[in-house]
């Protein structure tokens, strides 16, 4: 016998409009970024030795941190400070919050009077500052760091750190001033003052 009881339609497909897509992708983007965040604290806490658990509670933190340098374990987070793959590591995740957060949203146009080099990574300076830049906005966009997060963020890292490497003088300075003439050179920074000891 033949089933004669009405079907119901299957649900809706769900539609999304063009610009909520544009926030939705700025969001997977942002999210993307804190997982390959998350990896490389996963890795840095895997290659750190055991912590001691059980260790006395008024062990002094210079004591600590003597351990932690002497058994080959980061003495900073701040990227100059590392070598070899922990520092590729860092910059490669470094790399993927500049290119799908911070240029996206507050790279603005080239010139002469705001340059910028697309080989930003060359530049020891830029990477210096756009990791600090990353370092205090993993802090200030955390739950933790409350409401006023975000325009703290924005006030006192933000606004600086574009303000000197956007500078006509500052690191990108002989790099690209237009978009349709690409240039990138690394500015010579002077030499340490070779001082001689005579006995």
């Amino acid at each position: 016998m033949p089933d004669t009881s009405p079907t119901t339609p299957g649900p809706e497909p769900f539609r999304v409009s063009d610009g909520d897509l544009d926030d939705l992708a700025s969001t997977l983007a942002k999210t993307m970024a804190e997982v390959r965040q998350h990896g490389v604290l996963l890795d840095r806490l895997g290659s750190e030795p055991e912590s001691a658990a059980g260790q006395p509670a008024d062990e002094a933190p210079e004591a600590e941190a003597a351990d932690d340098r002497q058994a080959g374990g980061p003495a900073s987070v701040f990227i100059l400070a590392l070598g070899g793959e922990a520092y590729a590591v860092e910059l490669a995740a470094l790399s993927d919050w500049v290119n799908h957060l911070f240029l996206p949203v507050y790279g603005r146009e080239i010139s002469t009077s705001r340059p910028w080099c697309a080989q930003w990574h060359e530049h020891p300076e830029a990477v210096a500052r756009l990791h600090a830049l990353w370092l205090a906005w993993q802090q200030f966009t955390d739950t933790e760091a409350g409401l006023s997060g975000p325009s703290t963020w924005h006030r006192d890292h933000l606004d600086q750190t574009l303000a000197h490497l956007r500078a006509p003088d500052g690191p990108f300075a002989a790099c690209t001033t237009s978009v349709s003439r690409p240039n990138h050179r690394v500015l010579a920074t002077p030499a340490p003052e070779q001082t001689v000891v005579t006995a």
